[in-house]
C-alpha cells in the first residue's frame, strides 16, 4: 500500500497580456505564490480574487500546484 505526504502547495495566477502580433496567439503571464498545504479551495479562491484586483491585467486562470512525496505505507 502507498501513501502520499504533501510537501508544498502553490497558488498560480495566470493573466492575459494580449495577442502576439505575428501569430495572433494569446500571451499569458503567471505569478506564483507559496501557500499553506492545508489551505482550502475557498481560501485560495478568495486570495486569488484579492490579488487579481491589485493587478493591471485581467485574470485568465487560477491554478493550485501541489507537490507530494509518495512512499510505501
Amino acid at each position: 500500500m502507498a501513501a502520499a505526504d504533501m510537501l508544498t502547495s502553490q497558488l498560480r495566477l495566470v493573466f492575459y497580456v494580449g495577442e502576439d502580433v505575428m501569430s495572433g496567439k494569446p500571451i499569458y503571464k503567471a505569478k506564483t505564490f507559496n501557500v499553506h498545504t492545508d489551505a482550502t479551495v475557498e481560501d485560495l479562491f478568495n486570495a486569488s480574487q484579492a490579488l487579481a484586483s491589485l493587478q493591471e491585467r485581467p485574470l485568465f486562470n487560477v491554478e493550485r500546484i501541489d507537490k507530494s512525496e509518495i512512499r510505501q505505507a
